[in-house]
Protein backbone atom coordinates (compact mmCIF):
# COMPACT_ATOMS: atom_id res chain seq x y z
CA UNK A 1 0.00 0.00 0.00
CA UNK A 2 1.42 3.38 -1.04
CA UNK A 3 1.39 6.44 1.24
CA UNK A 4 -1.40 7.95 -0.85
CA UNK A 5 -3.56 4.85 -0.48
CA UNK A 6 -2.83 4.83 3.26
CA UNK A 7 -3.87 8.50 3.43
CA UNK A 8 -7.07 7.76 1.52
CA UNK A 9 -7.87 4.93 3.90
CA UNK A 10 -7.33 7.12 6.98
CA UNK A 11 -9.31 9.97 5.42
CA UNK A 12 -12.22 7.63 4.75
CA UNK A 13 -12.16 6.18 8.26
CA UNK A 14 -11.94 9.59 9.96
CA UNK A 15 -14.36 11.65 7.88
CA UNK A 16 -16.47 9.56 5.49
CA UNK A 17 -17.23 6.40 7.40
CA UNK A 18 -20.41 6.73 9.50
CA UNK A 19 -20.68 10.30 8.16
CA UNK A 20 -18.30 11.46 10.88
CA UNK A 21 -17.31 14.77 9.30
CA UNK A 22 -20.92 15.96 9.10
CA UNK A 23 -22.02 14.39 12.38
CA UNK A 24 -19.16 15.73 14.47
CA UNK A 25 -17.08 18.37 12.69
CA UNK A 26 -19.82 20.33 10.95
CA UNK A 27 -22.25 19.93 13.83
CA UNK A 28 -19.54 21.13 16.20
CA UNK A 29 -18.70 24.05 13.90
CA UNK A 30 -22.34 25.16 14.04
CA UNK A 31 -22.22 25.21 17.85
CA UNK A 32 -18.90 27.09 17.82
CA UNK A 33 -20.30 29.80 15.54
CA UNK A 34 -23.49 30.03 17.59
CA UNK A 35 -21.52 30.46 20.81
CA UNK A 36 -19.19 33.04 19.28
CA UNK A 37 -21.78 35.22 17.56
CA UNK A 38 -24.30 35.40 20.41
CA UNK A 39 -21.61 35.80 23.07
CA UNK A 40 -20.03 38.60 21.01
CA UNK A 41 -23.37 40.43 20.86
CA UNK A 42 -23.81 40.08 24.62
CA UNK A 43 -20.22 41.19 25.14
CA UNK A 44 -20.65 44.31 23.03
CA UNK A 45 -23.93 45.37 24.67
CA UNK A 46 -22.81 44.73 28.25
CA UNK A 47 -19.28 45.98 27.57
CA UNK A 48 -20.46 49.31 26.11
CA UNK A 49 -22.82 49.79 29.07
CA UNK A 50 -20.02 49.10 31.55
CA UNK A 51 -17.64 51.43 29.72
CA UNK A 52 -20.24 54.22 29.71
CA UNK A 53 -20.78 53.88 33.45
CA UNK A 54 -17.06 54.19 34.13
CA UNK A 55 -16.53 57.04 31.68
CA UNK A 56 -19.56 58.93 33.03
CA UNK A 57 -18.19 58.55 36.55
CA UNK A 58 -14.73 59.78 35.58
CA UNK A 59 -16.00 62.77 33.58
CA UNK A 60 -18.87 63.96 35.79
CA UNK A 61 -18.10 62.92 39.36
CA UNK A 62 -16.51 66.29 40.14
CA UNK A 63 -19.61 68.23 39.07
CA UNK A 64 -22.29 65.93 40.46
CA UNK A 65 -23.62 67.33 43.73
CA UNK A 66 -23.79 65.20 46.86
CA UNK A 67 -26.99 63.20 46.98
CA UNK A 68 -28.62 60.04 45.59
CA UNK A 69 -27.28 60.63 42.05
CA UNK A 70 -23.70 60.82 43.24
CA UNK A 71 -24.10 57.78 45.49
CA UNK A 72 -25.58 55.71 42.65
CA UNK A 73 -22.86 56.82 40.24
CA UNK A 74 -20.10 55.85 42.67
CA UNK A 75 -21.82 52.56 43.49
CA UNK A 76 -22.24 51.47 39.87
CA UNK A 77 -18.71 52.56 39.02
CA UNK A 78 -17.26 50.45 41.84
CA UNK A 79 -19.52 47.57 40.82
CA UNK A 80 -18.23 47.76 37.23
CA UNK A 81 -14.62 47.88 38.42
CA UNK A 82 -15.20 44.82 40.60
CA UNK A 83 -16.86 43.02 37.69
CA UNK A 84 -13.94 43.73 35.37
CA UNK A 85 -11.35 42.73 37.97
CA UNK A 86 -13.02 39.42 38.81
CA UNK A 87 -13.77 38.39 35.23
CA UNK A 88 -10.30 39.26 33.92
CA UNK A 89 -8.60 37.66 36.92
CA UNK A 90 -10.27 34.22 36.76
CA UNK A 91 -9.48 31.78 33.90
CA UNK A 92 -12.37 31.32 31.52
CA UNK A 93 -12.36 27.54 32.07
CA UNK A 94 -12.92 28.06 35.79
CA UNK A 95 -15.67 30.58 35.06
CA UNK A 96 -17.34 28.10 32.73
CA UNK A 97 -17.29 25.35 35.35
CA UNK A 98 -18.66 27.71 38.01
CA UNK A 99 -21.52 28.79 35.74
CA UNK A 100 -22.38 25.20 34.85
CA UNK A 101 -21.94 23.36 38.16
CA UNK A 102 -22.55 26.13 40.72
CA UNK A 103 -24.76 28.89 39.34
CA UNK A 104 -26.88 26.78 36.97
CA UNK A 105 -26.53 23.23 38.33
CA UNK A 106 -29.98 22.21 37.09
CA UNK A 107 -29.60 23.57 33.56
CA UNK A 108 -28.49 20.76 31.31
CA UNK A 109 -28.27 22.85 28.13
CA UNK A 110 -24.57 23.60 28.11
CA UNK A 111 -24.86 25.82 25.03
CA UNK A 112 -26.96 28.37 26.93
CA UNK A 113 -24.57 28.30 29.88
CA UNK A 114 -21.61 28.69 27.51
CA UNK A 115 -23.21 31.68 25.78
CA UNK A 116 -23.80 33.39 29.13
CA UNK A 117 -20.28 32.64 30.37
CA UNK A 118 -18.45 33.72 27.21
CA UNK A 119 -20.70 36.75 26.74
CA UNK A 120 -20.01 38.05 30.26
CA UNK A 121 -16.33 37.19 29.98
CA UNK A 122 -16.06 39.08 26.70
CA UNK A 123 -17.95 42.06 28.16
CA UNK A 124 -15.19 42.69 30.71
CA UNK A 125 -12.58 43.01 27.95
CA UNK A 126 -14.84 44.90 25.53
CA UNK A 127 -15.64 47.46 28.22
CA UNK A 128 -11.98 48.35 28.65
CA UNK A 129 -11.47 48.44 24.88
CA UNK A 130 -14.42 50.80 24.42
CA UNK A 131 -13.34 52.91 27.40
CA UNK A 132 -9.89 53.28 25.87
CA UNK A 133 -11.51 54.22 22.56
CA UNK A 134 -13.65 56.88 24.25
CA UNK A 135 -10.66 58.29 26.10
CA UNK A 136 -8.77 58.55 22.80
CA UNK A 137 -11.40 60.95 21.43
CA UNK A 138 -10.39 64.57 21.85
CA UNK A 139 -12.11 66.25 24.79
CA UNK A 140 -13.17 69.11 22.56
CA UNK A 141 -15.63 66.78 20.83
CA UNK A 142 -17.75 66.64 23.97
CA UNK A 143 -17.65 70.40 24.33
CA UNK A 144 -18.58 70.80 20.66
CA UNK A 145 -21.59 68.53 21.08
CA UNK A 146 -22.77 70.39 24.16
CA UNK A 147 -22.35 73.71 22.37
CA UNK A 148 -24.69 72.42 19.63
CA UNK A 149 -27.40 71.90 22.22
CA UNK A 150 -26.96 68.16 22.68
CA UNK A 151 -27.16 66.73 26.17
CA UNK A 152 -24.57 64.34 27.59
CA UNK A 153 -26.30 61.17 26.36
CA UNK A 154 -26.93 62.56 22.86
CA UNK A 155 -23.31 63.73 22.57
CA UNK A 156 -22.02 60.31 23.58
CA UNK A 157 -24.36 58.53 21.16
CA UNK A 158 -23.98 60.73 18.08
CA UNK A 159 -20.43 62.06 18.39
CA UNK A 160 -18.21 60.23 20.89
CA UNK A 161 -19.16 56.56 20.50
CA UNK A 162 -18.85 56.43 16.66
CA UNK A 163 -15.32 57.84 16.90
CA UNK A 164 -14.47 55.58 19.84
CA UNK A 165 -15.70 52.52 17.94
CA UNK A 166 -13.55 53.44 14.96
CA UNK A 167 -10.47 53.86 17.16
CA UNK A 168 -11.12 50.61 19.01
CA UNK A 169 -11.97 48.50 15.95
CA UNK A 170 -8.57 46.73 15.57
CA UNK A 171 -8.54 45.77 19.25
CA UNK A 172 -12.17 44.65 19.07
CA UNK A 173 -11.26 42.40 16.15
CA UNK A 174 -8.54 40.80 18.26
CA UNK A 175 -11.01 40.30 21.14
CA UNK A 176 -13.51 38.50 18.90
CA UNK A 177 -10.75 36.29 17.52
CA UNK A 178 -9.77 35.38 21.09
CA UNK A 179 -13.45 34.74 21.88
CA UNK A 180 -13.76 32.38 18.91
CA UNK A 181 -10.79 30.35 20.11
CA UNK A 182 -11.84 30.44 23.78
CA UNK A 183 -15.05 28.61 22.93
CA UNK A 184 -12.90 25.50 22.38
CA UNK A 185 -13.02 24.86 26.14
CA UNK A 186 -16.81 24.43 26.15
CA UNK A 187 -16.26 20.69 25.87
CA UNK A 188 -15.57 20.73 29.61
CA UNK A 189 -19.35 20.99 30.15
CA UNK A 190 -20.18 18.26 27.60
CA UNK A 191 -21.02 20.58 24.70
CA UNK A 192 -19.94 19.27 21.31
CA UNK A 193 -18.25 22.20 19.61
CA UNK A 194 -15.69 21.94 16.82
CA UNK A 195 -12.84 20.87 19.10
CA UNK A 196 -14.98 18.35 20.94
CA UNK A 197 -16.22 16.97 17.63
CA UNK A 198 -12.65 16.37 16.48
CA UNK A 199 -11.82 14.72 19.79
CA UNK A 200 -14.83 12.41 19.48
CA UNK A 201 -13.56 11.27 16.08
CA UNK A 202 -10.16 10.60 17.63
CA UNK A 203 -11.89 8.44 20.24
CA UNK A 204 -13.68 6.48 17.50
CA UNK A 205 -10.74 5.93 15.15
CA UNK A 206 -7.68 6.25 17.42
CA UNK A 207 -6.21 8.51 14.75
CA UNK A 208 -5.38 11.97 16.12
CA UNK A 209 -3.62 13.59 13.16
CA UNK A 210 -6.37 14.19 10.59
CA UNK A 211 -9.24 15.22 12.93
CA UNK A 212 -7.11 17.67 14.90
CA UNK A 213 -5.48 19.09 11.77
CA UNK A 214 -8.94 19.52 10.23
CA UNK A 215 -10.15 21.39 13.34
CA UNK A 216 -7.04 23.59 13.31
CA UNK A 217 -7.53 24.45 9.63
CA UNK A 218 -11.19 25.33 10.18
CA UNK A 219 -10.29 27.62 13.11
CA UNK A 220 -7.57 29.23 10.99
CA UNK A 221 -9.98 29.86 8.12
CA UNK A 222 -12.53 31.40 10.51
CA UNK A 223 -9.88 33.69 12.02
CA UNK A 224 -8.69 34.76 8.57
CA UNK A 225 -12.26 35.45 7.49
CA UNK A 226 -12.95 37.47 10.62
CA UNK A 227 -9.74 39.47 10.14
CA UNK A 228 -10.67 40.14 6.52
CA UNK A 229 -14.16 41.35 7.45
CA UNK A 230 -12.87 43.69 10.15
CA UNK A 231 -10.12 44.93 7.84
CA UNK A 232 -12.68 45.72 5.15
CA UNK A 233 -14.86 47.53 7.69
CA UNK A 234 -11.87 49.51 8.97
CA UNK A 235 -10.88 50.57 5.45
CA UNK A 236 -14.44 51.67 4.71
CA UNK A 237 -14.57 53.75 7.88
CA UNK A 238 -11.22 55.36 7.04
CA UNK A 239 -12.44 56.12 3.53
CA UNK A 240 -15.48 57.89 4.96
CA UNK A 241 -13.15 60.23 6.89
CA UNK A 242 -11.55 61.51 3.69
CA UNK A 243 -14.84 62.46 2.02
Amino acid sequence: MTWFEAFQDKFYVNFIQDDRFVSYMLAGLKVTLELTVIAAIIGICLGVLTALVRITHDKTITVVHAGPSRILLVFFNELCKLFITVIRGVPVVVQLLIWFFVIFPHVRNGVIVGIICFGINSAAYVSEIIRAGIMSVDGGQMEAGRSLGLNYIQTMYYIILPQAFKNALPTLCNEFIVLLKETAVVGYIAVMDLTKGAYIIVGRTYEALLPLIAAAVIYLVLVMLLSWLFGKLERRLRASDTR
